[in-house]
């Protein structure tokens, strides 16, 4: 894939390369992404599934993403 640069002006510095959009344009070609609840098959492994996620960012014991591990 090319990317698109360009110059500009930085502030305090010189000229520097910016990069451009490095995305493909378009819709993904496969229908099936995000059909988590077909591609699980009893109601067992949707609470599994579920219950992981919650624990993933509601937890104490667990840290999500944007959690720190030692509050601030």
């Amino acid at each position: 894939m090319d990317y698109k640069v360009s110059k500009v002006q930085a502030p305090g510095r010189e000229e520097v390369e910016l990069l451009g959009e490095t995305f493909e344009s378009g819709m993904p070609d496969s229908v099936e992404l995000g059909y988590w609840r077909q591609k699980l098959e009893s109601r067992e492994d949707k609470l599994k599934y579920l219950k992981t996620g919650e624990r993933y960012w509601y937890s104490d014991d667990w840290y999500g993403s944007e959690k720190r591990k030692n509050p601030a």
